[in-house]
């Protein structure tokens, strides 16, 4: 890949910090996330600071440049995983704790580690919870817009 483009404008490569507009849906069309209105996304292309599929997108991109790119799960918030689900019982949460769909708990699991889930649904004493991100198995469809490029 050349590091400039035919109208001589320098091409982003790992190691360039980046500044991009975006607006991120889901396959139904769905928006969930945009900068559009906001400051642009600012990373430096090749950190884990950002999803891998963004990160792929914007190298050889020039400032201006405008694309749409479809990133699939393993570039984005990874596959679904059934293990990180489970239902529990209401007695292990501590008391005073609100539990209902969509709160966020830290749990401790058995070899001393700390994750949050998520609460995906209450039946009764029954508590059905989540440790997937939200977006886990999602394909993602990214309009982007470089908006700048600072070298490595």
């Amino acid at each position: 890949m050349k590091p400039e483009s035919p109208g001589g404008a320098r091409r982003a490569k790992a190691g360039d910090t980046v500044r991009v507009h975006y607006i991120c849906r889901l396959a139904d069309g769905s928006v969930f996330a945009t900068t559009r209105n906001k400051q642009p996304k600012q990373f430096v292309i090749g950190t884990t600071s950002i999803i891998p599929g963004l990160q792929e997108a914007v190298i050889g991109m020039a400032p201006g440049e405008k694309k749409i790119v479809e990133i699939p799960p393993e570039k984005a918030y990874g596959p679904y995983h059934e293990e990180m689900t489970a239902t529990i019982d209401r007695e292990l949460i501590p008391e005073g704790v609100e539990v209902q769909v969509g709160v966020s708990l830290r749990v401790k699991h058995a070899d001393g580690h700390e994750s949050d889930v998520f609460v995906t649904a209450v039946e009764g004493d029954r508590i059905r919870v989540d440790g997937n991100h939200p977006l886990a198995g999602k394909r993602l469809i990214m309009e982007l817009e470089l908006v700048e490029l600072i070298p490595a």
